[in-house]
């Protein structure tokens, strides 16, 4: 003998329609186009800092060996600053992440209707 079926407690016990989990999957598709966009931004943003400074490495030496100092040339500043700007992206990433991609990740996990309702990043 099967046991009679309970009736969930409250509305937020009941399973989620279908037209709600299609919400909640479009904005979670939503939510990781935008990342998917900022994150081949700046890694386009890398790439060209990168390989810029490899293209002036290849086809103008003499432009890079160009003093500025004692012992510092262009090609020593240049080749920090792709360090720095490396950096830089990697925080530009964070501080996106923790304001705008976090954030509606948490309100989908914790409301997938109401996050699909309105709320983006």
């Amino acid at each position: 003998m099967t046991p009679p079926s309970v009736p969930p407690a409250s509305p937020a016990d009941a399973p989620p329609s279908a037209g709600s989990q299609a919400r909640a999957l479009e904005a979670t598709r939503r939510v990781a186009s935008q990342r998917r966009v900022v994150a081949t931004l700046l890694t386009a943003a890398m790439i060209v800092v990168y390989f810029g400074f490899i293209a002036l490495v290849a086809f103008r030496p003499a432009f890079l060996a160009s003093p500025l100092g004692d012992g510092l040339t262009i090609g020593i500043v240049l080749g920090a600053l792709v360090i720095v700007s490396a950096w830089l992206l990697t925080l530009t990433y964070v501080s996106w992440a923790h304001r705008r991609y976090d954030p509606a990740l948490a309100a989908l996990r914790a409301h997938p209707d109401e996050a699909s309702a309105g709320r983006s990043a």
